[in-house]
């Protein structure tokens, strides 16, 4: 029987793929491995990749409010130089408000943790005395004090090699970081000052290598993915200034303590979607707390009310409707984002999920369309 050239063509990709994938499940760790390594070298310009894309949301809308032609080769520098100054000045303000205000924080820190710890003794004592069963039971526990000392002075022993080893790890980890920061900063600047270049080159290439449909099909998804990243970002940073200020002004009304401190770190964390804010609950407890348990108490509710608030009508609202999913959506996205890739994934994983629901959208869209 003699084949068509079709035929052997296809039998010998086949081929070729079966290869393949047999030598890579053979060698599978030495592709992982060198997959890791290629990452870690790729690292700084995957960090400028999304240093460009993020600094590119404020740059594009100063580059529209510019009062310079559009053919002016100072207006992107000059657009891009002003969204860096607006970002560096958010930073700084952030830090001038709250550097002053945690210093307080912690000087009346100093005066009220020991009172607490007075009073929390002498409750302590009045509970013994009012159940002396409890001190009974507790003068029966036997601790072996000697014992213990021996296994500290060990672990001391064996540790302090490991903590020594440990900071000059950390030391240079930091190292590291900087300077990654500092190559991936320079690779956004040029890719901001030249994304339209970029922009044009990366579509020759899809062009050059893809069919008319695939084509067609990547630039619009990639598209959509630029234009629902970019809407959560805004919507994220813009729910995060509403929840920040919401705490402020109920505080200041409530005459609560720690008011600017307080809303400055819910509007940091809730940047972290759903559940950053309660990272910032927990330290307003404790801060209130350690001034006045019935304040932490009022705190408790006051955060718990304003969270339902944001929970059920700002978010939604500001962040899912800024992406296009709809809010029980927005809520798995999350908590797949969450479990899987930890705060990164919390972030990544709702604009992510918002491009694959409206494509799937537009496929059951369509499906239906040529079926009636």
């Amino acid at each position: 029987m003699e084949l068509s050239k079709e035929t052997i063509k296809k039998l010998r990709g086949l081929i070729v793929f079966t290869v393949i994938i047999v030598i890579a499940g053979v060698n599978y760790r030495r592709i992982f491995a060198l997959a890791g390594e290629s990452l870690h070298m790729a690292l700084p310009f995957l960090l400028g990749g999304a240093i460009a894309f993020i600094l590119n949301v404020p740059m594009r809308n100063i580059e529209k409010l510019l009062p310079i032609k559009e053919k002016s080769r100072l207006k992107r520098p000059l657009a891009l130089a002003a969204a860096i100054a607006a970002v560096a000045a958010v930073l700084l303000t952030v830090m001038i408000v709250v550097i002053p205000e945690l210093w307080k924080t912690l000087y009346s820190l100093r005066e009220s943790v020991p009172a607490f710890f007075t009073g929390f003794e002498a409750g302590m004592e009045k509970l013994f005395s009012d159940n002396p069963e409890i001190l009974a039971w507790i003068n029966t526990i036997e601790i072996d004090w000697q014992e213990m000392m021996q296994n500290l002075i060990e672990f001391l022993k064996n540790g302090a090699g490991s903590v020594l080893s440990t900071t000059f790890s950390a030391a240079a980890t930091i190292a590291s970081g900087i300077t990654s920061f500092g190559i991936g900063l320079v690779f956004a600047v040029y890719i901001l000052l030249q994304k339209e270049t970029l922009a044009g080159q990366a579509v020759k290439i899809i062009r050059a290598f893809l069919p008319e449909y695939w084509e067609k099909q990547v630039i619009r998804v990639a598209a959509l993915t630029e234009k629902t990243f970019s809407s959560f970002l805004t919507g994220q940073c813009l729910e995060a200034v509403i929840l920040g200020t919401m705490f402020f002004v109920t505080l200041v009304i409530l005459r609560l303590p720690y008011a600017v401190l307080i809303g400055v770190l819910i509007a940091f964390t809730a940047l972290i979607p759903i559940f950053g804010a309660f990272i910032g609950c927990a330290v307003g407890v404790f801060l209130m707390l350690m001034a006045s348990p019935v304040d932490a108490f009022l705190f408790l509710i006051v955060f718990f009310v304003l969270q339902q608030i944001e929970g059920n009508l700002i978010y939604p609202h500001v962040v899912g409707g800024s992406v296009g999913l709809p809010s029980i959506w927005v809520l798995v996205a999350v908590t797949i984002g969450g479990s899987a890739m930890g705060i990164l994934g919390m972030l990544i994983f709702i604009p992510l999920c918002s491009v694959f629901y409206a494509l799937f959208r537009d496929a059951v869209y369509s499906r239906l369309k040529n079926r009636s």
